[in-house]
């Protein structure tokens, strides 16, 4: 087959890994060629990538980032943009098109195989693990242990001046970046977008703690999260020019209302892009190897509209409309056990 690969949405550890896999099972298991499209759908647009080898992808295995570049763009987004990404295709004589990307990315995918624009596989890739149908994005892994680290070194920091961190993580809707990371790290509070805060009862716990005894605090804030209604007065949002909400820097108005409500010093640190950076972990480069080379299958198996998902340690294909557009949220099982070591 002549296959078309991309990397759309936000950048993530494990991406060449994914192409890496797609390129050896194709062309060295198949006898196949696969076409890499740059910069996400937006290559496809203007019919802009390259013919991808096995050397090519060599080293790529724990390199971060993509090799093809990504975007937020999608055809829809232009008057004339299905037509040319279809006259794309065409021109390159794909058979069927593997799209790497997050809810976004995969959105369009389903659209496009829908419109009869391409046949495509999806391989779900978020460091927000908020993808349905599948147990585990590839990325997430890494984004944990980066931030789980940097919580590690906090602590010392923390007890050595008597301070209470408040240190922000990604995770636009669902918190399982701070839900995972503050469990590992061994924080002492953690906000997420799903459980509505109350400052009140969050200054109320730290206070209690540092009583006790407890002279170093560590609260970790998913970007997303937000306070119950009437508790803190929030700025109006802003949105960027793909109608997303603009996100970061709630930790400096809790660590704001911590300071002034317990009088503790308070310190802000902002992990922000140094999630989704460097190298991926090994779990997430074996996750990764998995989903390319069964994207490669679904595609031979004839199974186009499907996404790889991870399920109880297996992959398996399932229905793209069934995974996107549905946020997959922290379980209450995991929040209850996270609440456990909360003061």
């Amino acid at each position: 087959m002549r296959l078309g690969v991309l990397t759309g949405g936000g950048d993530c550890p494990g991406l060449n890994a994914v192409i890496r896999a797609v390129v050896r099972r194709e062309v060295k298991d198949f006898g196949g060629e696969v076409f890499g499209f740059y910069d996400g759908w937006r290559g496809v647009v203007e019919n802009r990538g390259e013919w991808l080898s096995v050397l090519r992808l060599r080293g790529t295995l724990p390199r971060g980032g993509t090799i093809l570049g990504t975007s937020r763009d999608n055809p829809y987004m232009h008057d004339d943009g299905p037509a040319q990404a279809k006259a794309a295709i065409a021109d390159r004589g794909l058979d069927a098109l593997i799209v790497i990307g997050g809810d976004g990315t995969l959105s369009c995918a389903d659209r496009i195989s829908d419109d009869g624009i391409a046949k495509v596989i999806g391989v779900p890739k978020t460091i927000d693990n908020d993808i349905a149908g599948t147990e585990r994005t590839f990325g997430f892994d890494t984004a944990v242990s980066i931030a789980t680290e940097a919580i590690d070194r906090l602590h010392t920091t923390a007890e050595s001046h008597d301070r209470i961190m408040v240190v922000e993580v990604m995770g636009r809707h669902v918190g399982h970046i701070a839900a995972w990371a503050g469990l590992a790290g061994g924080a002492t509070m953690t906000l997420i977008p799903e459980e509505p805060f109350d400052i009140a009862e969050v200054c109320d716990a730290l206070t209690s703690r540092h009583r006790s005894g407890k002279f170093a605090s560590i609260v970790v804030v998913a970007e997303g999260a937000t306070p119950a209604p009437g508790t803190i007065d929030m700025p109006e949002p802003q949105f960027d020019q793909y109608g997303h909400q603009k996100l970061g820097g709630i930790a400096h108005v809790v660590a704001g209302e911590i300071g002034v409500r317990t009088g503790y010093e308070t310190r802000v640190t902002i992990l922000g892009h140094t999630q989704r950076g460097g190298t991926p972990t090994a779990f997430d480069r074996v996750l990764c190897s998995r989903f390319g080379v069964a994207a490669v299958d679904l595609a031979h198996d004839k199974k186009f509209g499907h996404m790889v998902a991870l399920r109880a340690g297996e992959i398996e294909a399932v229905d793209l409309q069934d995974a996107i557009g549905k946020p997959k949220y922290v379980s209450p099982t995991l929040w209850n056990t996270a609440q456990v070591f909360f003061p």
